[in-house]
């Protein structure tokens, strides 16, 4: 329940995405017909989430535990002063979420209160998984139980989160939940930012180039989200551009993204880092970070519109801008159709091949290696039927730069199903020999022949 936003009216350009937590169970009634009756609200959640769920639509919700909107005059403070908030030095409400105060969950009532709330989704609302806003809020064992409370009613609900927090916090840093600390909180994935900042660039410097739009020295971060933040002998961690170590025990613990709701979209960011490309090369460059994300071991996670070019017209944090900044354009589906395509046959390739989804770090370790390349070019060989895939080896090769390249392949026939301009299962041409050319600002996945072939039945 939003604090903000006048349920009585609701203006078309009033909008908030909601991190302006009021009340915690209860939905926001401006999106309800009639918000002066709070039976409305909640069955009408109801039948949007049966109806997504009829359409084979899993649901997760973004959760926002860290903070309240308001601090002394909440709920939570008026209720048991000094109790629900963390304090500083001073006795002043602390601020590691930037938003004014942040909950005290390592406190037993402050923790019953989120699982409770959590639980209470998740059963009354059939919710399928939850986003925590600011994670590194949140102590670890708070993360911890609720993930228990949560297998108790569904082990395929999912729990993730952003691995850092919004300012300083009195929380110990051995206690927040942070991207470093992931391995203590087994079912529990946090963003990968080193993959998404490595391949667009510095989230927060707008002309910033990453892998994708040919900043320089970000190969070993699109490694390290390839192997989806576990560790590899292959990846230089001094060269990542955050972490300088691992941090996910198995790969489903690395959320992949290139885009989210926060900051500029991926086409906003490539426009503003590489003002020199034309629309075709920024397109091309888009799919290249499509296809890494993809093709990655680990959690693939698209922005809505991503694969249509989604613009927010330069607005880097439209929390409260109005539906003209973040509404679907319907209209770029089909002005960027092939752009679509293109990411359909990529989520096509994955599902149809367990060779992109390894459950453990060890498979990974065992049949993922990386070919030598040079500057500007990333390529791996996934070998021995990775995962139990029908495919016994599968090359990956990513071209950031704005020449042809050639990269050195064991010499055998080569079977291309993805290129620069279509992605899926299907043939689009054969290689043979020892060297393949990628065209620039591109992908290229390639099958070895005999197993192409046996697996198509020719």
């Amino acid at each position: 329940d939003f604090a903000t936003i006048d349920e009585s009216h609701s203006p078309s350009k009033e909008y908030n995405w909601g991190y302006d937590p009021l009340n915690y169970n209860i939905p926001e009634g401006s999106y309800s017909t009639d918000p002066f009756r709070g039976e409305a609200r909640i069955l009408e959640f109801k039948q949007m989430i049966k109806a997504l769920k009829e359409a084979g639509i899993r649901v997760n919700v973004d959760v926002v535990y860290n903070h309240t909107y308001y601090s002394a005059n909440s709920n939570l403070d008026k209720l048991v002063p000094g109790y629900y908030y963390r304090q500083d030095a001073c006795g002043s409400f602390s601020n590691g979420s930037g938003c004014g105060n942040e909950l005290a969950t390592e406190r037993s009532m402050v923790r019953k209160l989120i699982i409770d709330s959590v639980c209470y989704w998740a059963e009354e609302y059939k919710i399928d998984g939850f986003r925590f806003d600011l994670m590194g809020l949140i102590d670890i064992p708070t993360i911890n139980e609720i993930r228990m409370a949560l297998n108790s009613i569904d082990t395929s609900i999912m729990m993730y989160g952003e691995g850092w927090t919004g300012g300083c916090s009195p929380l110990p840093d051995y206690l927040k939940s942070l991207k470093c600390n992931v391995r203590q909180l087994p079912g529990t994935g946090v963003f990968n930012d080193d993959l998404r900042d490595g391949l667009r660039g510095h989230v927060f410097h707008a002309g910033d180039p990453g892998f994708a739009s040919g900043g320089p020295g970000k190969e070993e971060s699109v490694k390290f989200g390839i192997v989806g933040a576990c560790h590899h002998d292959q990846v230089d961690y001094h060269r990542v551009v955050y972490s300088k170590g691992s941090w996910a025990a198995e790969p489903a613990q690395s959320i992949n993204y290139a885009e989210a709701h926060d900051n500029l979209t991926l086409w906003d960011k490539l426009q503003a880092s590489a003002p020199y490309a034309d629309e075709e090369t920024l397109i091309a460059m888009h799919k290249l970070c499509g296809a890494v994300v993809l093709t990655s071991q680990g959690i693939p996670f698209l922005h809505g519109g991503m694969d249509f070019l989604r613009t927010k017209y330069g607005d880097h944090n439209s929390y409260r801008s109005p539906d003209e900044v973040n509404w679907m354009d319907w209209e770029r589906k089909y002005r960027y159709r092939e752009v679509f395509d293109y990411y359909r046959g990529l989520i096509a390739l994955r599902k149809a091949h367990p060779a992109f989804r390894m459950g453990t770090a060890e498979e990974i370790r065992r049949h993922l290696h990386f070919l030598p390349t040079a500057p500007g070019l990333v390529a791996y060989m996934l070998r021995d039927h990775a995962n139990g895939d029908p495919w016994e080896t599968i090359v990956v090769v990513f071209n950031a730069g704005s020449q042809e390249r050639k990269v050195s392949l064991p010499g055998r026939d080569w079977v291309v199903v993805v290129d620069g301009h279509r992605a899926g299962t299907d043939m689009l041409q054969q290689s043979r020999g020892d060297v393949v050319s990628v065209p620039p600002h591109s992908a290229l996945v390639l099958v070895d022949g005999t197993s192409y072939e046996a697996r198509s039945g020719s």
